[in-house]
């Protein structure tokens, strides 16, 4: 069988590390990418990751899409955007030339929350195209909503769901940097809050709602918080730093509300570097009901390798889906493909 054909549109760290996947993979080939950082732009693949090419084809980076889809892939990694209206431009570009898109921007993970309008647009376009979009990554996507999901299978009732993901930003790059305040005086940080130029988390309302829905529970008010975790110490990460007394990080809360009671809590700390003054990662879930459940991951399940192996593992899933725009409810489990991904796909 034929490999599948992919193609990557941004090549920072997520992107990048998509590739580095992809290429370990049996059954799969990477057939374009696209990047505008220039000093990626006319380098081969394999020299910017730094890895050897062996028996793959060499893909030379272009800054544009139409040359990274020269060779029609069945699917493209869209890894360049947080919100759906800033990915929406290139969403449409792929869906009309037919490709399915997988997005790692993370309203993208259920748009209709705060985007309904464009979600209905993007799903419009890719049943035109006869090709399928998903928004997927560790978080949202998985750790604080999927999983919980799944979850309550096990239950017949349920009056509250608490998610913590307590989590270290290290492996990720200089744009999720940005978002959260790294590096930032904590009056800067104020200031970033109140006039909206700082995001924290992105996610947390698609997060609310997708429990919601999946639980048939109507949300009728969400609310979310954000305040600065402040370092003691200088903090380097790959891709940021925080001198002492600056932000690390940022410390993200978040509530749903149905019929105007509290059942959705969101708990999520995150920052470079935690354990250099004492924190450490992991992942809670706390379900009251018929029967409780109470779940802990520790560590924190690794938030770049994390949405990065969720972006792969879910291709086959998607190229196989009916046209239009899909959510994780939409499709089959995500699980690890360990064998030839191509011997997936429904021809």
């Amino acid at each position: 069988m034929r490999a599948v054909k992919v193609a990557i549109w941004g090549f920072g760290a997520m992107g990048g590390g998509i590739a580095r996947v992809l290429l370990k993979k049996r059954g799969v080939a990477i057939t374009g990418v696209c990047d505008l950082h220039p000093d990626r732009v006319g380098r081969s693949i394999f020299e910017v990751l730094g890895v050897d090419s062996a028996d793959h084809p060499n893909v030379v980076i272009s800054d544009n899409i139409d040359d990274a889809t020269q060779i029609q892939p069945d699917i493209c990694i869209l890894a360049t955007d947080s919100f759906t209206a800033k990915a929406f431009p290139k969403l449409k570009i792929l869906l009309e030339k037919k490709i399915n898109v997988i997005c790692t921007a993370e309203e993208m993970s259920y748009p209709k929350a705060q985007s309904p309008e464009l979600a209905e647009e993007l799903d419009r376009i890719a049943k035109e195209n006869g090709v399928s979009v998903l928004g997927t990554g560790i978080n949202p996507g998985l750790m604080m909503d999927l999983l919980a999901i799944c979850l309550t299978g096990c239950m017949t009732d349920v009056e509250h769901v608490m998610c913590k993901r307590v989590n270290s930003l290290s492996p990720f790059g200089p744009a999720v940097m940005e978002e959260q305040g790294v590096g930032l005086t904590v009056e800067a940080f104020e200031k970033g809050c109140q006039n909206g130029t700082l995001a924290g988390h992105v996610g947390f309302m698609e997060s609310v709602s997708m429990i919601a829905d999946a639980l048939g529970w109507k949300l009728d008010d969400f609310q979310q918080q954000m305040k600065p975790i402040v370092t003691k110490i200088d903090r380097i990460a790959p891709h940021g730093f925080a001198k002492a007394g600056n932000v690390a990080g940022v410390n993200m809360t978040g509530q749903g509300y149905i019929d105007g009671e509290l059942k959705i809590d969101m708990i999520h700390p995150q920052q470079i570097e935690p354990e250099a003054e004492g924190t450490y990662t992991g992942d809670y879930i706390e379900i009251l009901g018929t029967p409780p459940v109470n779940m802990q991951i520790k560590p924190e399940v690794d938030g770049g390798i994390g949405t990065i192996a969720m972006c792969v593992n879910m291709i086959p899933h998607l190229i196989n889906a009916k046209p239009g725009l899909k959510t994780m409810l939409d499709l089959p489990v995500p699980r690890a493909i360990m064998g030839d991904m191509s011997e997936l796909i429904e021809r």
